[in-house]
């Protein structure tokens, strides 16, 4: 048996998406800024990919920038708004539950003179956007939310929080790597000025990534060099992973609904089978709205890590936050924010469900979980 249950980390390259690719790895191998005939070949297939990522969040051409994945495009606009905008002020509101993409520029900035103000989040993990608003002043820059969290799953109330940026003249960066092909997403309509996405989350490859740019906002490159990217980010473009990357985001587009649909059902079926077989087990974020295919789950009196330990061992791959923070014996800071106890919060696994997952996946995995957690009881005194 093999389960694969842990898709925020990553997920598998649909098989449309490496056919896409394959070309581009092989006969189309032109460089994008050549101008003789197998260059712009190359070119059309970006320009291409260009216009499929806008298409899933509704954003022009012009307005993505490629990327080597999330992280670099998560830096890019915390390190970059500061660069454009340190003259005006000195100020940037980040959410405690941001992936680490955003919270160790955010760091590096304060060493570097800058004042952040860590937003506090409730106890399902959302951010208030009034809270948001009043921590707002003259020399506030950014403020930078996530739409969906990599741990809990929690769903933000990102069109409120822009709206309250808008109103005080600040930016507003959100990282929707997690929400991409799981939430419809329109840039125009949620009102951002910088959003982050990432190929590898929505069944594309490795090593590609996009920054929307607000048509009309000047954002310098993170990375210097050559006329790439319409002088926006140097460096010969990753021609196969973004031909992958804007498959897998057309993929998503039509996909989107029936995809979080099956996905919702299949996490609500297993939270029921958890009730059966585990009554005390607690979800984290559950009065909020949720990704639909994540579940975030405290199992009192069990360390997390000896759990996925036997989950692995029974051909089970789940994880206990995100994979970035992987080896890390620190409990999540996501959960830290949202107030779990310590112990609970020890206590978490994660299970992140996607396309492949069936019904009977699930009730294998709850069949896995019915005889090791017992086990894990028992070895501690417990049973």
């Amino acid at each position: 048996m093999s389960i694969y249950m842990d898709h925020n980390a990553t997920t598998p390259v649909d098989p449309q998406v490496l056919d896409a690719m394959i070309p581009y790895m092989s006969r189309h191998f032109g460089n994008p800024s050549s101008v003789h005939g197998p260059g712009q070949r190359a070119r059309r297939a970006l320009d291409r990919a260009r216009e499929q990522v806008a298409g899933l969040i509704n954003a022009q051409p012009e307005e993505i920038v490629f990327t080597s994945g999330g992280t670099e495009a998560d830096n890019q606009a915390i390190l970059g708004t500061w660069q454009t905008g340190r003259h005006r002020g000195r100020h940037l509101l980040i959410s405690s539950i941001e992936h680490p993409a955003v919270l160790e520029p955010a760091r590096a900035l304060e060493r570097a003179g800058a004042r952040v103000t860590w937003l506090e989040v409730d106890s399902t993990g959302i951010v208030d956007p009034a809270r948001a608003r009043a921590s707002m002043g003259d020399g506030t820059l950014l403020l930078s939310v996530m739409a969906a969290n990599n741990d809990v799953g929690t769903v933000q109330p990102v069109m409120a929080l822009a709206r309250a940026a808008a109103e005080k003249g600040v930016l507003f960066h959100c990282d929707a790597v997690q929400a991409a092909g799981r939430l419809p997403l329109d840039v125009k309509a949620l009102g951002v000025d910088l959003l982050t996405i990432s190929s590898h989350k929505i069944y594309g490859p490795k090593g590609a990534g996009a920054l929307f740019v607000r048509s009309g906002l000047e954002l310098p490159p993170l990375i210097l060099g050559g006329h790439h990217e319409s002088n926006r980010r140097a460096g010969t473009e990753n021609v196969p992973a973004i031909v992958g990357f804007g498959e897998a985001c057309q993929l998503a587009a039509r996909r989107l609904s029936s995809d979080a649909a099956r996905l919702k059902t299949l996490r609500e079926r297993f939270e029921s089978g958890l009730r059966r077989i585990c009554p005390d087990f607690v979800v984290n974020g559950l009065a909020a709205e949720r990704l639909p295919g994540t579940i975030n789950v405290s199992f009192p009196s069990i360390d997390s890590e000896a759990l996925l330990m036997a989950l692995d061992m029974n051909g089970v791959a789940a994880s206990a936050g995100s994979a970035c923070t992987a080896g890390s014996r620190e409990p999540s800071h996501v959960l830290a924010a949202m107030g779990v106890p310590v112990e609970l919060a020890r206590a978490s696994v994660r299970f992140s469900l996607g396309r492949e997952n069936t019904r009977e996946q699930v009730d294998e995995v709850l069949e896995v979980l019915s005889v090791v957690l017992p086990r894990l009881l028992a070895a501690n005194g417990l049973a």
